[in-house]
């Protein structure tokens, strides 16, 4: 299944070329010329990518960026830029803009992003509980995350030694493997990963443990939407900072 990108620019001429490159490189393109428009255009098809100006008349690429995530959150945005607009560039890449060009573009670097923004952060959600597990999947793929499950330790270092994750929810208590054990045979297989425990318990003593081993944090049940949502997009600005410093 192809790509689909959406490319906002109020100048033709940059909406054709990019356009023109993006089709030549093998995927489907929309054209819009302003935020109207690019609104309009994300209600009617799910778009994969979209890159989208900075600057643009009647309402600006940030406000659209905002409007366009509501409808389409699974969407990687790029913003773009001819101008030094410092303040507009921050306030995307705070609202969760994936990376921002500059024009003229330079057509490798693009490629690039585009390839390393299509790779979707991958998450594995360790539970016994089969609610719990259901109800974390749902709140990540809703925006935009790839998930696994596992109910159980030995599921769970199956689907490790078959995938890499980037983020790992580690329940604390499992039925075949106690979670402090599971975690140090995690982080010897893999001592990228970020592990995030979880409890519905008041364990201090055994969190304060895991997090001194190198788990990334604690969350406790029930899940608070916007702490879960937060540290994945926390952790995803990281690793992605972190490949583009050593790549």
């Amino acid at each position: 299944m192809k790509t689909n990108v959406l490319v906002v620019d109020d100048l033709r001429s940059i909406r054709l070329t990019l356009g023109g490159i993006l089709e030549d490189e093998g995927y489907n393109v929309v054209l819009a010329e302003n935020g109207y428009q690019a609104i309009e255009a994300a209600k009617q098809n799910p778009f994969d990518l979209i890159f989208m100006d900075i600057k643009m008349p009647g309402i600006n690429g940030v406000q659209t960026f905002r409007e366009v995530k509501k409808i389409s959150p699974q969407a990687v945005v790029i913003m773009m830029t001819a101008y030094s607009v410092e303040d507009l560039v921050r306030e995307a890449l705070e609202e969760g803009a994936y990376a921002v060009v500059y024009k003229p573009f330079d057509i490798e670097k693009i490629v690039s992003i585009i390839e390393s923004a299509l790779q979707k952060t991958l998450i594995l959600v360790v539970d016994e509980s089969f609610a719990d597990r259901e109800t974390l999947k749902a709140i990540l793929e809703e925006r935009g995350y790839s998930v696994v499950t596992a109910s159980t330790g030995v599921e769970a270092l199956g689907r490790v030694r078959e995938k890499r994750f980037d983020i790992i929810f580690l329940d604390v208590k499992l039925p075949d493997i106690d979670g402090v054990e599971f975690f140090e045979q995690v982080k010897e297989m893999d001592p990228e990963v970020a592990v995030i425990m979880m409890t519905g318990y008041s364990e201090t003593e055994l969190m304060q443990r895991v997090i001194s081993h190198g788990a990334y944090t604690c969350i406790y049940k029930p899940f608070n939407v916007d702490r879960v949502v937060g540290l994945v997009g926390e952790l995803s600005l990281w690793r992605r900072w972190r490949k583009n410093k050593y790549a």
